[in-house]
């Protein structure tokens, strides 16, 4: 019996063997085929967009190596020169429309390939094969010029609307940075991490009631990219510091770092705090 078990699996191993490379190769096949009925289909729909982003994938290039797919790569090539001039018309007139509503709307936009800037503490990035816009982190599903510079407005209103007092709000950070060095018996002028620091910062933001029971209904919220707007107003109100005198210093670096405006009202990677006479 255990003979003929040796046997059996023997003749099953090198079945398998001989089959596989049948298989993958038949896998691989399929891979190409789908491809091809997906570049029909965009090209059916004009969608030249997804067409573009299609042939320039890793996937095209082995069809046009494929010797079985050869009269393929004649087909690509017009496929791709013709996609290619319709994106790079469509994005100039994207580009042209987005900054004229951007301007109407009472503010400047700087787009640099497919991210863009838009005030200060407000950026983003267009995605055309995807249909989508990612506005801080938020996505939008549509690249209407009309949609995101309406959702830039909301944006804006929502970091920059509420009421704000820079000389409270920089009292209010030293106080959390006061804080935090009586817990770690530190001095002034140490540098905090401020990843630790703004945690502490948004604990100390909450009404007693919430600390009490940690009712979500009751959580204030402030957000990494309205910290860093409250940041750039600050710097903008030029009141040079706190009602002590004492000056904001943020150290740039990438361990436990934020991305935050800094005093220029550029956006980079701050990885501490302190504060100065």
């Amino acid at each position: 019996m255990t003979e003929n078990n040796n046997l059996l699996e023997t003749a099953q191993e090198k079945l398998k063997a001989t089959v596989q490379p049948f298989q993958k190769e038949l896998s691989q096949q399929q891979k190409k085929a789908e491809f091809i009925q997906q570049c029909i289909r965009f090209a059916s729909q004009d969608d030249f967009l997804k067409l573009d982003e299609h042939l320039r994938t890793k996937t095209a290039l082995e069809i046009i190596e494929d010797e079985k797919l050869a009269e393929c790569a004649a087909t690509f090539d017009t496929l791709k020169v013709y996609a290619s001039e319709k994106v790079e018309s469509y994005r100039l007139e994207f580009i042209e429309d987005l900054t004229q509503l951007c301007k109407e709307a009472g503010f400047e936009i700087t787009i640099d390939s497919n991210r863009f800037f838009a005030l200060k503490g407000v950026s983003g990035e267009f995605d055309f094969a995807t249909r989508t816009t990612t506005i801080n982190k938020k996505a939008l599903k549509s690249i209407d010029p009309r949609r995101i510079v309406t959702a830039i407005q909301q944006q804006k209103r929502l970091l920059y609307d509420s009421p704000y007092d820079p000389q409270k709000f920089i009292d209010t950070l030293f106080s959390t940075y006061k804080e935090m060095l009586k817990q770690n018996k530190g001095n002034i002028g140490d540098k905090l991490p401020i990843q630790d620091f703004y945690v502490a910062h948004v604990i100390a933001l909450q009404n007693k009631t919430f600390l009490l029971n940690m009712d979500k209904a009751k959580f204030k919220g402030y957000s990494i990219d309205q910290f860093s707007v409250d940041l750039w107003r600050y710097y903008e109100s030029d009141i040079g510091g706190t009602s002590d005198g004492y000056r904001l210093d943020l150290t740039g670096g990438r361990n436990k770092a934020l991305w935050l405006l800094d005093s220029n009202g550029e956006t980079k990677q701050m990885s501490s705090i302190s504060f100065e006479i």
